[in-house]
């Protein structure tokens, strides 16, 4: 009678995955890597946080402190708040005036590069006829064309149309100026879409202006957003342009109202005023990037994922 012989396979596989497993000092070693690589990471991103919120959170500090505080001890918090200097900014030095030009003459910019630069985009991409690839190049050479040396050019073209010192001027103006980057943008993300969707719209008897503006469209609106938002910082903070192209006092955006600001209150040394205006200047970017961030990620993404 022959006896069965035990098998050795249940050692042999509990072997097998003890090879195959790190030895412990090996694991503890990796463990003790990846927490040496994690706290790195976040000081360095405390660190990088630190300096780009320090200067923003000292100005607003600085907005409510009397100019002979911010000399004595520039670091210090204010002894009160000094909503005077606010005041100052926003009536006295007109800063109120120069933020409701800037805010008509840049939402108006904004729609107008969004609408026209999403048209030139969609085109583009999506049909293919002779000299396509052309004015693509066109658009892309618009970026790397200096604007200094348009400004005198472009001086006298606006004086001969009348729309020098104007709010149209500055918009049609901002506009053509946005308008190469916006292309270059727009085209890449149309191009991610599925042109799937259009031929069905096509099929069911949708005109070409129907398909872009009610199915397209509204499929690109993560690229239009974050466009959106980059058109809108560009042409807030634009000081160049305005600065030669609009010389009436009464027409100036908020650039040229701090930089007129800042010399006033370099003479009269009311440097609360200043950062108090500089303040105003920064808050309506800030906001309108915290409440948009999201979809400035979105769209940033929205290509490779698609």
């Amino acid at each position: 009678m022959t006896t069965a012989q035990p098998t050795d396979a249940p050692d042999a596989a509990a072997a097998g995955r003890r090879d195959d497993a790190p030895p412990p000092a090996t694991a503890a070693r990796r463990k003790k890597e990846g927490t040496g690589f994690n706290v790195f990471s976040h000081g360095f991103l405390v660190l990088w946080a630190v300096m780009a919120a320090g200067p923003l959170l000292w100005a607003l500090m600085s907005s409510f402190k009397t100019s002979a505080e911010i000399l004595k001890s520039p670091w210090s918090l204010p002894d009160s708040l000094h909503w005077q200097n606010w005041t100052e900014a926003w009536s006295t030095a007109h800063i109120g005036q120069y933020t409701m030009n800037s805010a008509i003459i840049v939402a108006c910019t904004v729609t107008g590069t969004m609408l026209f630069g999403s048209m030139a985009a969609y085109v583009l991409a999506r049909f293919s006829f002779p000299g396509n690839r052309l004015l693509y190049f066109l658009f892309i050479g618009g970026m790397t064309f200096p604007v200094f040396m348009a400004l005198v050019p472009l001086f006298f073209v606006m004086q001969n149309f009348g729309i020098l010192n104007t709010r149209l001027g500055l918009i049609l103006v901002y506009i053509a100026y946005s308008m190469p980057f916006t292309v270059f943008f727009m085209t890449a993300f149309f191009r991610t879409l599925p042109s799937s969707i259009a031929e069905a719209a096509e099929i069911d008897g949708a005109s070409q202006t129907r398909t872009f503006f009610q199915v397209m469209l509204p499929m690109a609106k993560p690229g239009l957003i974050s466009i959106g938002i980059f058109n809108f910082l560009g042409q807030w903070n634009q000081y160049v342009l305005p600065f030669v192209l609009n010389t009436d006092e009464d027409q100036w955006v908020l650039p040229q109202g701090i930089a007129a600001l800042a010399a006033q209150q370099g003479y009269d040394g009311d440097w609360g005023a200043l950062f108090a205006g500089l303040t105003l200047a920064t808050l309506p970017i800030l906001t309108f990037y915290i409440l948009f961030q999201r979809q400035v990620q979105a769209g940033m993404t929205a290509g490779a994922l698609k």
